[in-house]
C-alpha cells in the first residue's frame, strides 16, 4: 500500500498537480480502501495547524515581504557596499553578506534571493560579473534564509519533533555562518582569478552616513535573537515584535512604506503562508496513514535488525533528501520523512538538533537544484534568464554547499555548541 501510495502521489506531481493536493489526494485514496473514519480527515489536518509556534510562520513570512518592500534591503545592501565594495569581489561580498543578514530577519529562503537579488544582479552585472556567475551567487546565497535563524522549516522541524524551536535557531548560527565564509572566501578566490571588480573606495564621511542609515534594519536580527536566547519572548512572539519594528522602520523612519504598499504586502503574504500551511494540513494526513500502517515502526525494526551503523545510514538518508530536494520543498520534506525518521534517530543516538542542520542544509540544496528548485525560479524571474542559464551558474555552489554540509555532519558542535549554551 505504501508502495502504491507514493506511486499516486509522484504520478501526481508529474501532472504538475500542486505538492499539497497530491499529498492530500494520494492519502485520502488509499484511506479510502481501508475501513478509517473519513470524518477523520478534516480533524487531523485542523489539529496540526492549531498550534501556537506555528503562528511563528505567518508572522516571519509577512516580517520579511515588509523589509523587501520597505527599504531595509536596499540601506543594509548600500552599507556594505560602502564597506567592501571596493575590495577584489567587493560586490559579490556585499551580496553574501546582504544574503546572511536578510536571512537573520525574513525566515525565508526565496523572499532572501528576492529581495537581495533584485538589487545586487544588476548592478554585479554592471560591474563586470558575469551574468551567470551573478544569478548563481545570489541563488547560493538566498538559501541562507532558512539555515540562519529565524527559519520557518526549522519551526516546521521544532513542532514535528517537538524539539526547543529556539534551540535549534541556535543550532543554525554557526552552520550559517560558516556556509556564508565558505561563500564570500569562494566570491573573492573567484574574482582574483578572472580580474573582477573593484569599485570605488568611499570615503569615511559616505561610509558613516550609510551604516547610520542602515543600523536600524541590521538591529534587527540583534532584536529578533537576543530576545529568543535571552528567554524574553517565544520565537513566535518574536515574529510579532519584527512585524511591528518593520512596520515602524519602514515607515517613519525610512518613509518608503505608504498606504498603497499595505495591500499587495498582505496579498502576498497570505499567498506564502496559505501555501505553507495547506502543505503542513495534507501532509498530516500522510503522516496519518504512515501512524496507523506503522510504517516509522517497521522500518526502525528493519533498521535495528540489519548491519546498517550511523554513517551509513547518514549517508542514505543525505542521498535520500537530495533527490527528493529537486522534485519537493523543504516543508514537505521535512513533514514526510520526519515521522519515519525519528524512530531511527533515536535507534542510532543521533541528535536531534544536529540532524536538524543536516536535514536543513539539504534542504538549502533543494532550493537550487532543478527541476523544482524555488531559488532557481526566483532568480531567472528576477533576472529575465531562462532556467537553464540559472542552473549553470549555481552548479558550482552546488559543490562548495555539499563540502559544508560533510564539515558539520563530521563536527556536530558547530550546530550544538549554541544550544548547550543555552539554560
Amino acid at each position: 500500500m505504501i508502495i502504491l501510495l507514493l506511486s499516486i502521489f509522484f504520478l501526481l506531481l508529474v501532472l504538475r498537480v500542486p505538492i499539497a493536493i497530491s499529498l492530500a489526494m494520494s492519502t485520502i485514496i488509499i484511506l479510502l480502501t481501508t475501513d478509517f473514519n473519513m470524518t477523520m480527515v478534516p480533524q487531523r489536518m485542523f489539529t496540526a495547524l492549531d498550534s501556537f509556534p506555528m503562528m511563528a510562520i505567518p508572522g516571519f513570512v509577512l516580517a520579511g515581504v515588509l523589509l523587501a518592500r520597505g527599504g531595509i534591503s536596499k540601506y543594509l545592501i548600500e552599507a556594505l557596499r560602502t564597506w567592501v565594495g571596493h575590495l577584489s569581489g567587493g560586490l559579490a561580498v556585499v551580496a553574501i553578506l546582504a544574503c546572511m543578514i536578510f536571512a537573520a530577519i525574513s525566515g525565508s529562503s526565496p523572499a532572501t534571493a528576492a529581495a537581495i537579488g533584485s538589487i545586487m544582479i544588476p548592478a554585479m552585472v554592471k560591474a563586470g560579473y558575469d551574468k551567470k556567475y551573478s544569478m548563481g551567487l545570489i541563488a547560493a546565497g538566498g538559501t541562507l534564509g532558512i539555515l540562519i535563524p529565524p527559519s520557518i522549516p526549522l519551526i516546521i522541524y521544532g513542532i514535528t519533533a517537538e524539539v526547543s524551536i529556539g534551540k535549534l535557531f541556535m543550532a543554525g548560527v554557526i552552520p550559517g555562518i560558516l556556509l556564508g565564509g565558505v561563500l564570500v572566501v569562494s566570491a573573492i578566490f573567484y574574482a582574483k582569478r578572472n580580474g573582477y571588480g573593484k569599485g570605488e573606495k568611499s570615503t569615511w564621511d559616505e561610509r558613516g552616513k550609510a551604516s547610520l542609515k542602515a543600523i536600524w534594519g541590521a538591529f534587527l536580527p540583534f532584536l529578533i535573537l537576543g530576545s529568543i536566547y535571552s528567554g524574553v519572548v517565544t520565537p513566535t512572539e518574536s515574529a510579532v515584535i519584527a512585524v511591528f519594528y518593520g512596520i515602524i522602520v519602514s515607515a517613519f523612519i525610512y518613509r518608503e512604506l505608504h498606504w498603497r504598499d499595505i495591500r499587495p504586502i498582505i496579498i502576498e503574504s497570505i499567498n506564502i503562508t496559505a501555501m505553507i500551511f495547506l502543505i503542513i494540513g495534507a501532509a498530516s494526513l500522510f503522516g496519518l496513514y504512515l501512524t496507523n500502517a506503522q510504517i516509522p515502526q517497521q522500518i526502525g525494526a528493519w533498521i535495528a535488525e540489519s548491519d546498517m551503523n550511523k554513517w551509513i545510514f547518514i549517508l542514505i538518508v543525505n542521498i535520500l533528501f537530495f533527490i527528493m530536494g529537486m522534485f519537493l520543498e523543504a516543508v514537505s520534506i521535512i513533514l514526510i520523512t520526519l515521522p519515519i525518521l525519528l524512530p531511527i534517530l533515536v535507534h542510532f543516538d543521533i541528535n536531534l538538533l544536529h540532524f536538524a542542520i543536516i536535514m536543513t542544509i539539504n534542504m538549502e540544496l533543494g532550493m537550487i537544484t532543478p527541476p523544482v528548485g524555488l531559488n532557481l525560479f526566483v532568480v531567472s524571474g528576477i533576472a529575465r534568464e531562462k532556467l537553464g542559464a540559472v542552473v549553470r551558474g549555481v552548479i558550482p555552489f552546488i559543490f562548495l554547499m555539499i563540502f559544508v554540509l560533510i564539515i558539520v555532519i563530521i563536527f556536530p558542535q558547530l550546530s550544538l555548541w549554541l544550544p548547550e549554551q543555552m539554560k
